[in-house]
Parts: structure tokens; C-alpha cells; sequence
């Protein structure tokens, strides 16, 4: 009678152990996947940001290679 109480009390000691651990895992996952979608939201907005940056230096360089610009920066020389 000794043996098979301690069998079931192993038992529940390593199924309880065994629950708390995957309980742990759960949490990790859950932590993860709220980190993972904030990381997708930044790497969208900075991918926009990027975006009109680029297309403000696009104009930038229009301006300055611009011959009437050119010509506006001679005359501000003199």
C-alpha cells in the first residue's frame, strides 16, 4: 500500500509540474506574439516614414539640379 501511494503522489507531482509548465509556455507564447505584432506596427511606420523621406529628397534634387535654381544661386553670388 506504501508503493501505490507514492506512485500517485509522484504522479500528481510530475503531471502538476508538467501543467505549470505549459501554462509558462502559453504566457511566453502570448508574450511573443503581442511583441512580434508592436515590431510589424514600427516596421510599417517606419517603412512609410522612409517612403516620404524618399520622395522629398526626390524633389530636393529636382530643385537643385533645377538650371532656373542654378541660375538664382549665381545672381544671390554676385
Amino acid at each position: 500500500m506504501s508503493n501505490g501511494v507514492m506512485v500517485i503522489v509522484l504522479v500528481s507531482v510530475i503531471f502538476g509540474v508538467l501543467y505549470e509548465m505549459y501554462k509558462k509556455h502559453l504566457q511566453f507564447k502570448a508574450k511573443t506574439l503581442k511583441y512580434n505584432q508592436q515590431n510589424d506596427e514600427q516596421s510599417n511606420e517606419l517603412k512609410q516614414q522612409v517612403a516620404q523621406l524618399t520622395e522629398r529628397v526626390q524633389v530636393l534634387e529636382k530643385i537643385v539640379t533645377d538650371e532656373g535654381y542654378q541660375v538664382q544661386k549665381d545672381i544671390n553670388n554676385l
